[in-house]
């Protein structure tokens, strides 16, 4: 049976479960029975490769102990070890001390929110038994593993608000293509999701026709010891230490199951500076109470996309490389926004912004959202706009017609040497230049629309929807910064002191 076909079947039986409500949970359920499978294979050929390696997971808890046997425990004995037996011994798991220690905590922190929703043992031993006919040990049946479940994570449209997990493949193939992280060097994602960043990081790394790539073991162990990443929510966490294991990562323990934002800002030192950062921060929200008092007072804020932008710009080492997800309201918001921006224009060079037209997050937002591509340690001279248009005959992008890694050719074919400060760019129907002394007098207004284009379709209903919520935005930010001047005007303070 193919991996395919073994994944569609255990989602079959599970839509039979009366405890198991969703996709989400479906997926959850999945992925903690995955991640035991997964870590089980891995720490067999461990223990062959490696003197004196032991498994994290005491032996009655192991896979190979209680599921590898297709006619073992079933039924109602089964839900009852799992439940009163398995669940509290992995979630109460002793760090210790040794080798095995660093797993021993991933293993913790994986079911320390983890939950078993399936109710019936009959049908819990049938996936079981399933998930026994996938080999994680044999490259091929990982690989493809891997592809199906980049392909369920991509699926998770129903549960909830799931688009701020998830990437476009195909974007982050494209900003981890241009930023080019190189093994030795700290990559860090301060919001990482299911993880797409990493897995697409690690694929560009190992890839046999990168030149700065991995060439040998030693690589290798730089590669896996410089990745960084931190993901506050339980169910994304789970599915990205997962996916570390599933893309070969021995020790994911790098995963942090906690709030980026929740650490003071002045904090961050210089121990803790890294040379590449991929993310995209949820755009949107607003954060809890109290998180904003860890940032300067000039950049306190409950919008989580602005917090995270000051908090990367810190924590870039000089001559460190971004590439950040942000929506349009960013780039012209005022306030704390310009704030930010003037920061990221003067601590950094803005050297390209990617303008991705409506519909690339379908169907989780229909915002419109901007690619920025900075290095920091000299300021802004010169921002290069690149508009990514749709593909020829298509208005929008949709779930069954995502956008294809293929269709920024013409951004990489155009993108030049940072070396050389990008001088074989050109302005072209696309791409257009914008100085930075320009941007700083227009009030650092970063929404610049295209000169070279003509004149926007105003039949396309999407694209008036999201200018229509842009709008919105804009006038919402005017009236909060009046509504300030004019209360600092008619106070009695303010009138006294004039």
């Amino acid at each position: 049976m193919s991996v395919s076909t073994t994944v569609k079947s255990i989602q079959d039986i599970m839509r039979q479960d009366t405890g198991v409500d969703g996709d989400a949970q479906r997926l959850s359920q999945l992925c903690w029975l995955f991640f035991l499978k997964i870590i089980d294979d891995q720490d067999q050929e461990l223990e062959l490769t490696k003197d004196g390696y032991k498994s994290p997971i005491p032996k009655k808890y192991q896979w190979r102990t209680w599921a590898a046997d297709p006619e073992g425990t079933t039924g109602e004995a089964l839900m009852t070890f799992v439940n009163n037996e398995l669940f509290p011994a992995l979630k109460e798991l002793s760090i210790g001390e040794g080798s095995s220690t660093n797993r021993r905590k991933v293993v913790r922190a994986v079911f320390e929110d983890a939950y078993n929703f399936m109710k019936s043992g009959q049908l819990l031993r049938q996936v079981i038994n399933k998930i026994n006919g996938v080999d994680f040990n044999n490259l091929s049946d990982r690989q493809h593993f891997g592809d199906i479940y980049e392909q369920l994570l991509s699926d998770l449209q129903s549960a909830g608000n799931a688009g701020e997990y998830y990437t476009p493949r195909a974007v982050t193939q494209f900003m981890v293509d241009r930023v080019d992280p190189r093994p030795g060097e700290i990559l860090f994602d301060p919001a990482c999701g299911t993880g797409g960043f990493l897995t697409s990081a690690i694929r560009h790394m190992r890839d046999p026709k990168n030149p700065n790539g991995v060439k040998s073991v030693a690589k290798e162990a730089r590669m896996q010891i410089g990745l960084r990443a931190f993901e506050k929510k339980q169910l994304p966490h789970l599915l990205c230490t997962t996916n570390m294991l599933l893309h070969g990562i021995e020790d994911p323990s790098f995963v942090h199951h906690d709030n980026t934002l929740a650490r003071p800002y002045i904090s961050w030192g210089q121990s803790d500076r890294v040379d590449v950062v991929l993310t995209n921060p949820p755009f949107g929200g607003r954060e809890e109470d109290g998180i904003e008092s860890n940032f300067p007072v000039h950049f306190r804020t409950k919008e989580t996309a602005d917090l995270f932008l000051a908090l990367i710009i810190r924590l870039l080492k000089s001559g460190g490389r971004a590439a950040i997800v942000l929506p349009d309201g960013t780039l012209f918001g005022e306030g704390v926004k310009t704030r930010l921006k003037e920061f990221l224009l003067t601590e950094c060079n803005l050297h390209t912004i990617v303008r991705l037209p409506n519909g690339v997050f379908n169907p989780y937002t229909g915002i419109r959202t901007n690619l920025l591509f900075f290095t920091k340690g000299t300021p802004t001279k010169d921002v290069w706009y690149y508009e990514h248009p749709y593909p020829p005959g298509a208005k929008s992008y949709n779930k069954g017609k995502p956008i294809r890694f293929e269709e920024f050719a013409a951004e990489r074919a155009w993108w030049g040497n940072a070396d050389d400060g990008f001088a074989s760019r050109s302005e072209n129907g696309q791409a257009w230049k914008i100085s930075g002394e320009t941007i700083k007098s227009g009030g650092y207004n970063l929404d610049l629309k295209n000169p070279n284009s003509p004149k926007e379709e105003t039949a396309d209903v999407e694209h008036l929807l999201s200018e229509y919520e842009r709008l919105l935005a804009q006038i919402a930010t005017t009236r909060a910064h009046l509504k300030a001047e004019l209360h600092q005007a008619l106070t009695p303070t303010a009138r006294a002191g004039a």
